[in-house]
């Protein structure tokens, strides 16, 4: 019957899911492939379909026809013809312009001579253009194949870049059958079908794109398969140290390269090997703002043959600068979410490329491949005294305030009761309250001024069960391997940044022995602007099949009851 189809489309291109519906998953698997996320209360869930969500997925193959199907199979109500319109015209223009090879010269090709009139008179892409070579191909400059694919985002005509890779310089590499441990190594299903996806069987339509998958999923494998699969010499992009050492553990034990082929650059060494690692930090790094970038001389110090960007979602300016001057690249960008919140999603679509390959987390977690995952928010009263700082307080501070509520440590220590016996992280935004809960509860506590080599010596502690639990800052929200960290804490967070809070659960989706459950807590002060970017952070996770459970503290003279509801 119509009225128990859960989606309604309107006419500005939202589109509304009931959560309460029989096929709710289905139909949000569906929905997730063209559509983005933007509201998740309890009831219904807001999607907007964009041109960049229909460019992605007509890069992974979808067609108008498909996304109308989706939607009509969905539907309650006929889609708006306006609606109907747009998706054919939006997923029409993907594939309109061609990047091509013709020679030595690269060429901007369409079956449309009028639409090249266009490009070649438009104020953002003129100046990349230079000879009409005839009715349907123009020349391009030959430095600008970068900058003229973002620009043509910007105006609307995503170009479809075949003209093609350099091949770099040839590097003998291959999986291993057995890690250095002696168990036995292969790529399980779908990071096969992740590298296969980027690879495309060496077509120029391959080479470039993004591999979104769950934290614990094994993204650090996929890029391996890729380096085995083209052989070429690498440039891998990481975090930070902890980042780039965790890949060049994972390279030795699961690649036949050697330590003579892998090499660090970053602040504390700066080699330059067949597979170099290097950090974003120290390739953004100069003295004044005036000055140039040394570093991204790494870029060309090899005829590198694939780079890597690991958590590309974090990619600084200046790597965005660079990368559109190294199109003839193979680029391969990984992460769990492509969420941005600088909004510069647009410039990873055309300089890294498109999405190629990703599966919902809820899907891994039934095969079994990341943990099962609880989310729970714990929404606690504000004493009164600083419920007066608040009030009299400016918007930024009252995010402060409300982070710091005192009543966390009392939240915090019955989280730690309950859990005694398990695994926990507990994280945080704010130094000063990290640094009270380490020592009120006698926790090791590791932030950005821990130096690398005392964090190495935390996380194997962790690692071995010396330690069971560490109080972390952000420099934990990304690649730091805790497999078996089972609960996670969190006491405040980035004001509403949906990639930290993906990743912050992703610290604990690692498979359990006996397929034990990880827990997130997220604690939050009520009735506070912590608690409306609460809702802005837990957007991603719900997109992926995630619910969070609420509960509500009693305000007793601003003492919270023990959590017996947990």
């Amino acid at each position: 019957m119509p009225d128990s189809k859960p989606v309604i489309v309107q006419s500005d291109k939202t589109v509304f899911l009931e959560v309460d519906s029989p096929v709710f998953d289905e139909a949000r698997d569906a929905l997730c492939a063209f559509a983005e996320l933007t509201k998740c209360p309890e009831h219904i869930h807001t999607y907007v379909i964009s041109p960049l969500s229909l460019w992605n997925a007509a890069s992974a193959g979808l067609t108008s026809e498909d996304v109308l199907q989706t939607l009509n199979r969905f539907s309650r109500y006929p889609t708006p013809s306006n609606v109907e319109i747009d998706i054919r015209e939006y997923m029409g223009r993907y594939g309109l312009l061609t990047l091509e090879r013709r020679d030595d010269s690269l060429v901007l090709r369409s079956e449309d001579p009028m639409l090249l009139d266009q490009i070649s008179r438009h104020k953002k892409t003129h100046s990349f253009l230079e000879d009409r070579l005839d009715l349907h191909t123009v020349k391009i400059g030959g430095a600008y194949r970068g900058r003229l694919k973002q620009s043509l985002v910007k105006i609307g005509f995503p170009v479809k870049d075949q003209a093609g890779y350099v091949e770099g310089e040839p590097l003998l590499v291959d999986l291993r059958a057995a890690m250095l441990s002696g168990k036995a190594f292969q790529l399980r299903d779908y990071q096969k079908n992740a590298v296969s996806s980027f690879y495309r069987d060496g077509d120029n339509a391959g080479g470039s794109g993004v591999v979104v998958l769950p934290c614990g999923s094994g993204k650090t494998v996929i890029g391996l398969g890729v380096l085995a699969k083209l052989r070429r010499q690498t440039l891998i992009l990481a975090t930070n140290v902890v980042a780039l050492r965790q890949w060049k553990r994972e390279i030795l034990d699961k690649t036949t390269l050697t330590e003579d082929e892998v090499g660090e650059y970053s602040g504390e060494c700066k080699e330059i090997k067949p597979v170099t690692i290097a950090t974003y930090q120290i390739l953004t790094y100069h003295i004044k703002k005036t000055d140039e970038f040394p570093h991204l001389k790494l870029f060309e110090s090899r005829d590198w043959g694939l780079i890597i960007y690991d958590e590309v979602h974090l990619l600084p300016a200046p790597v965005f600068r660079i990368t559109a001057d190294i199109q003839a690249r193979r680029r391969l960008g990984l992460t769990a979410t492509l969420v941005r919140e600088d909004g510069l999603e647009s410039d990873v679509f055309s300089l890294i490329g498109p999405k190629c390959y990703d599966v919902p987390w809820k899907v891994l977690e039934k095969q079994g491949w990341i943990a099962q995952a609880e989310c729970h928010e714990i929404r606690a009263p504000l004493p009164i005294e600083q419920r007066r700082e608040y009030v009299m307080s400016p918007a930024r501070s009252q995010y402060r305030i409300a982070s710091e509520n005192p009543i966390k440590m009392n939240v915090l220590e019955e989280l730690l009761e309950k859990h005694k016996n398990d695994r926990i992280l507990i994280i945080g935004q704010y130094l000063r309250q990290l640094r009270i809960a380490a020592s009120s509860f006698g926790i090791p506590l590791l932030t950005g001024q821990t130096s690398n080599a005392e964090r190495e010596k935390l996380y194997q502690q962790f690692r071995r069960g010396e330690i069971t639990k560490l109080v972390v800052s952000k420099v934990a929200n990304f690649a730091v391997d805790l497999p078996d960290a089972n609960i996670a804490i969190q006491i405040s967070g980035s004001f509403g940044s949906r990639q930290e809070e993906a990743q912050r659960l992703g610290r604990i989706l690692r498979p359990k022995s006996e397929g034990q459950i990880a827990y997130f807590y997220s604690v939050i002060t009520r009735d506070s602007s912590e608690g409306e970017f609460a809702q802005k952070r837990q957007r991603f996770l719900t997109e992926q099949g995630y619910h969070y459970t609420i509960r509500n503290l009693d305000d007793d003279q601003a003492m919270p009851r023990p959590l017996s509801a947990f």
